[in-house]
């Protein structure tokens, strides 16, 4: 064995006693990944488990909406606003309207979640199921208990019932978190089984199985299950937008972290967007941090978006379609900006090699 040999071999061993060399083989071992997954899974269940504990636990209303119409400075009205909002343990946020007719454009415009008619003889509580149905069930439950208590009349009826093969308003909830989980766990595929892709074909490709799956999804909840009735095309663009956004926003974490990008997605789309989208329990009735942070995320823009085109089509409101259409931009573009870090794609072509002129022995050529 030559001396140079020797010394690179034990050199070597060397290196591996150290703290600096035991490192560097523990890094470049199958066992970082595994002990990184060890530490980072169970943090990841705890958030999963305590954000949606924290927003649908003991959903109680904070801040709720409301038209008063009729008598305006009746101590009776204002008594029994006082009683309803010690039963619902909220304040009620009156807004009042010269006509109903101005007090229900309001509930279509989802500016109020219920109206309250105040007449001579009574009281009428007009809500809207399709606002909220968890909001729309706590004012049906304690207006009667109130009115009873204070000997007044209250009568309550539902102007914008939920329709009726979603009872408790959740189809959209479920739609939206399927495309969100699909978006980007497609993205994800395509990282792994599609690793030849180039950057615009990456895009298209993540942009077609979000039109396929958003039909898909429409196909089988309205059209196979007649859960609940949707406006096909505007439904399928908003689902396939939600979805494409998804693919995006994990294609964008691949781009900067790599293998890690399941992370950051995981903990943007479902632990933070889904409790706080207002699907599950409307937004009255979350934490007011939740519910703030939940309009500039994309599941939240897009339950936002999906429940205006079925309920209200008439009052459909573009903020949503900036949420989504921003994150879009936002995860394409830093995408193409750093498409070089991806961990797929293909190589470009090499340049091609000029010849390499050898200058003539001397004496030749002459």
């Amino acid at each position: 064995m030559d001396d140079r040999r020797w010394r690179r071999r034990h050199g070597a061993q060397k290196d591996r006693r150290t703290a600096a060399g035991l490192w560097k083989a523990f890094r470049h071992s199958p066992f970082f990944a595994a002990t990184a997954l060890v530490l980072i899974l169970p943090i990841a269940a705890g958030s999963f488990a305590g954000f949606y504990t924290y927003a649908f636990a003991d959903p109680t209303p904070r801040s709720v909406p409301v038209a008063l119409v009729g008598a305006r400075d009746t101590a009776h009205s204002e008594a029994f606003v006082a009683g309803m909002e010690k039963a619902l343990g909220a304040r009620l946020v009156v807004r009042r309207f010269d006509t109903y007719r101005q007090a229900l454009t309001a509930v279509e415009e989802q500016q109020v979640f219920a109206v309250l008619d105040a007449r001579p003889d009574g009281f009428e509580l007009t809500v809207s199921g399709a606002s909220g149905a968890s909001v729309a069930q706590a004012l049906t439950q304690a207006a009667p208990r109130e009115a009873a208590g204070a000997g007044i009349a209250v009568s309550v009826r539902d102007a914008k019932p939920l329709q009726r093969g979603d009872p408790r308003g959740l189809a959209l909830f479920y739609i939206t978190l399927a495309a969100v989980i699909i978006g980007f766990a497609g993205a994800n595929q395509l990282s792994v089984n599609a690793t030849g892709l180039n950057a615009g074909e990456r895009i298209a490709f993540t942009g077609a199985y979000a039109l396929l799956g958003a039909f898909v999804v429409i196909a089988v909840v309205d059209w196979t299950l007649h859960a609940i009735t949707l406006p096909f095309p505007r439904s399928w663009l908003i689902l396939a937008l939600t979805m494409f956004v998804s693919g995006m926003v994990f294609t964008m974490f691949n781009t900067l972290l790599g293998r890690w990008a399941i992370a950051p997605t995981w903990g943007l789309m479902v632990v933070l967007g889904s409790p706080s989208s207002g699907g599950f329990v409307s937004w009255p009735l979350l934490p007011s941090a939740l519910g703030l942070l939940g309009q500039w995320l994309p599941p939240g823009a897009s339950i936002s978006a999906q429940h205006t085109a079925v309920y209200f089509p008439g009052h459909q409101h573009v903020m949503p379609y900036l949420v989504l259409g921003a994150w879009a931009l936002l995860s394409c573009t830093v995408f193409l900006l750093w498409r070089h870090r991806h961990p797929a794609g293909r190589p470009g072509p090499e340049p091609a090699r000029r010849p390499r002129i050898r200058p003539l022995p001397p004496g030749r050529g002459q």
